[in-house]
């Protein structure tokens, strides 16, 4: 017993030694790592050189603490910023990183909620950088979206009022195939999409612009089809900043905006930036809109490891809906209205709060609650029907209004975990929307001025409805996507995401309007595999496969002309679409750099709308559908102070199978299908005026069918096919830049050239109908930095 209890001893003397050498051989190093504007970075990796699975990662406020034994050359990397190799002293050691400038390097978040080097994304995926939204100044959100390959924001600056319709890798539509985002989070339910949800969203506080094409289901779900758009919001900043803007326009249009940011103490920020525009006495008769929008985002780092961030985002908006032009009226520059009554009122409240946990290095969590409050009223001038007696309008008309309200409670919780086996990652998220809607719809009857066709006032009938339900709509998803590299040059992406719907539908007028209560379900697998080939820093090539869906929506179940009264819900089927797709990606050095994607977008049972012989709209599904196209876009720095951008597309858009009561539509192009889109860009910035730059900017979009083919009707009662013939618009910018002053200055079409942002073809008036484009006009803005 004594010998043993003599070993015992001995052991546990020598494991003392063992730990007291290894503890002094170690040192402790510290260090604060910072941009070049001296912003502390986080996250930022400092391993060692040769033994890459020990290091540490910088906090919040770029602090970091390492432990080391003799080797202390290490390395330190960070997204979009240039890699440093330096050797640790024992004193604390403060880290400039330089911002990496090549497109390779840029680093996004659409793709899967975190942070990735663009070269590692098998997709066709756009930045707007903070200095490209501050450069442009633009007068409204088309100018910025669609400097992206592919993309068209179709809008009118002299009559949309912030409303639009867009077109990516599809016609020009308001279905439910694009996905809007806010920091990553959908700004609206799937089931209640609305084509003008941007009008929700403020322009003011967005930091930077991701546009993501082709389907995204497998991160975001449904309706993100032909793109997702992601808006990212504007942090706090270390120092005190505020300014104040103004903005005017010989449009009726004015805008005030302000800003204020900053970390009052070392561990909390926050951030508010807001504007108020209206316009009033425009060209284009009722017009006028106001709009007032508020974004407050705080930012709190409760420990080294965990941030929490909240952001509240406030929309009261409030618009004439002036409807389109005949076709007499566009060609003779005719901007009155028929309309005197019609308007939309959206109110939207959106509360999102973020906690993030850094567990280690490899391992990360991020909470989210949202909760949404949205009210949109309207009197829409579209579900007018006048009445004529013989060809002669009787003075008589009816209409409607309606309004549609949700809340919604979200919860969002992704994880992410780096394996140090092949530098492979994995994410894993889960959602619940809980989504309650109340929709009520009440006719009006409408006095007509039976010389000018122009609807005066309305009455309306309290007591009468066409709808008036409610409908509780649940999604339940999960998703996982995975990453690996094999080799040095190559990355693989697989994802798989899987939607569950709930609708549960209360009629509650049954007796005499609408469907009978009922209960529908929708259910999809969305599966996405891509690949990426780096060959060198400059050159890059992709492919990738993703599937995407969209569910029928609300308004496409309950308000349908195939639903009588008492009757069942329609059964329309989702939407289901296969991408194919592959790119490149080349930028030899900092003055060139070109981006190029070719897709082939299958679609099955397609959703359209279509009229009826009494001009009411329907939407039914169709058998199937194809898109396919190049999308290329380039930049070169040609002289230090002239460069050029362009950026276009050619696609084809066709209803493979498509059968509409008798008439064969199959194999042919879809309306409002421009094959070409483009723009150009020339940029001067003198140096010997500093802080001026002056830009001509060049859009073309192609001539497109405005019906279905020999779907028109002519003079002579033949069947044709309505076209519009496509649009070249120029506009020239000025921006001039001081360190408290920035001016600026855009001359709007500048040949005054008559165009629409859309034309369609109406079946019951049998003639094109156009959303008009901005007339010549002139915009000037200024701001002030404190």
């Amino acid at each position: 017993m004594s010998l043993f209890s003599d070993e015992l001893k001995r052991v546990i003397i020598f494991g003392f030694l063992i730990v007291n050498i290894v503890s002094y051989s170690q040192k402790t190093y510290t260090g604060t790592v910072l941009d070049q504007n001296g912003q502390p970075l986080s996250g930022v990796e400092i391993m060692l050189e040769k033994h890459s699975s020990k290091g540490t990662i910088s906090d919040f406020h770029g602090n970091f603490k390492i432990n080391l034994e003799s080797e202390t050359l290490v390395k330190i990397t960070h997204l979009g910023y240039k890699p440093v190799r330096l050797t640790l002293s024992k004193k604390f050691t403060t880290i400039i990183l330089e911002l990496d400038s090549e497109l390779l390097n840029e680093v996004v978040i659409s793709a899967s909620r975190e942070q990735q080097n663009r070269r590692d994304i098998p997709a066709a995926i756009s930045v707007l950088s903070p200095t490209t939204i501050e450069n442009t100044k633009a007068v409204e959100l088309e100018q910025l979206v669609n400097q992206v390959p592919g993309v068209f924001m179709s809008a009118s600056t002299v009559a949309s009022n912030e409303e639009h319709m867009m077109a990516v890798r599809s016609p020009i539509t308001t279905k439910a195939l694009f996905l809007y985002l806010e920091d990553g989070i959908p700004i609206r339910i799937t089931a209640v999409f609305n084509h003008n949800a941007l009008l929700e969203m403020n322009g003011t506080s967005f930091q930077k612009i991701e546009v993501l094409k082709g389907p995204s289901s497998s991160i975001y779900g449904s309706d993100a089809i032909g793109g997702s758009f992601n808006f990212i919001t504007k942090s706090p900043t270390k120092d005190f900043r505020s300014s104040v803007g103004f903005e005017i326009n010989d449009m009726g249009l004015k805008r005030y905006e302000l800003e204020m940011s900053q970390y009052t103490t070392e561990d909390f920020g926050f951030y508010i930036g807001g504007h108020y525009v209206e316009r009033k006495n425009g060209p284009m008769a009722h017009s006028d809109y106001e709009k007032f929008a508020l974004t407050f985002k705080t930012v709190h780092h409760v420990s080294k490891t965990t941030s929490w961030s909240n952001v509240i985002d406030l929309i009261d908006y409030r618009s004439d809906s002036n409807g389109d032009l005949s076709t007499v009226d566009y060609e003779n520059g005719n901007y009155e209205s028929d309309q005197t009554f019609t308007e939309r009122v959206a109110k939207s409240f959106r509360f999102r709060s973020t906690l993030t946990k850094t567990w280690s290095s490899k391992n990360k969590t991020n909470f989210n609650f949202i909760f949404r409050n949205n009210v949109l009223g309207q009197i829409p001038f579209y579900r007018i029907t006048q009445f004529k007696d013989d060809g002669q309008l009787t003075g008589e008309a009816i209409g409607e209004i309606n309004s549609d309200r949700f809340r919604s409670i979200v919860g969002l919780i992704q994880h992410k975990l780096d394996f140090d086996f092949k530098e492979s990652t994995l994410i894993i998220g889960a959602s619940l929307d809980f989504t309650p809607q109340e929709y009520t719809a009440n006719p009006i009857d409408i006095i007509v001025d039976t010389e000018t066709g122009q609807n005066l006032d309305y009455q309306l009938n309290p007591d009468k409805f066409i709808l008036n339900y409610t409908a509780d709509i649940n999604n339940f998803a999960g998703y996982l996507q995975y990453e690996i590299s094999p080799v040095n040059a190559l990355k693989i992406t697989t994802a798989l995401r899987y939607d569950k719907f709930e609708y549960n539908y209360n009629n509650l007028i049954e007796s005499s309007a609408g469907a009978k209560d009922t209960y529908s379900t929708y259910n999809h697998f969305s599966p996405k595999f891509g690949v990426n080939y780096n060959i060198s820093n400059a050159f890059g090539t992709y492919a990738s496969y993703s599937n995407g869906f969209t569910p029928p929506q609300a308004s496409d179940l309950y308000r349908n002309n195939f639903v009588e009264t008492g009757g069942n819900v329609f059964k329309l089927k989702p939407s289901t679409y296969h991408n194919f797709e592959v790119g490149g990606y080349y930028q030899p050095s900092v003055k060139f750099k070109f981006d190029l994607s070719l897709y082939l977008l299958n679609g099955e049972n397609t959703l359209v709308s279509l009229r009826d012989d009494s001009d009411n709209f329907f939407n039914a599904n169709i058998g199937s559908t194809q898109s396919m196209g190049i999308e290329y876009g380039f930049k070169y720095q040609f002289l230090p102070q002239f460069s050029i951008a362009h950026n276009g597309s050619f696609a084809s858009h066709r209803y493979i199978d498509f059968f509409d009561r008798g008439v064969n539509y199959s194999h042919t192009d879809m309306a409002a299908a421009p094959k070409i889109l483009g723009q150009s860009r020339l940029n001067y910035t003198p140096t010997y005026f500093k802080g001026f730059s002056i830009g001509l900017e060049y859009e073309v979009v192609g001539g497109y069918n405005t019906s279905f083919e020999g779907q028109a009707i002519t003079n002579q009662n033949l069947p044709t096919t309505a076209t519009y013939p496509g649009h070249h618009v120029f506009n020239l910018t000025a921006l001039f830049r001081t360190k408290k002053i920035e001016l600026w200055g855009h001359l709007l079409n500048v040949f005054d050239t008559l165009y629409a942002v859309r034309s369609s073809y109406n079946v019951f008036r049998k003639e094109n109908t156009f959303t008009v484009g901005s007339p010549r006009a002139f915009h000037f803005g200024i701001k002030y930095h404190f």
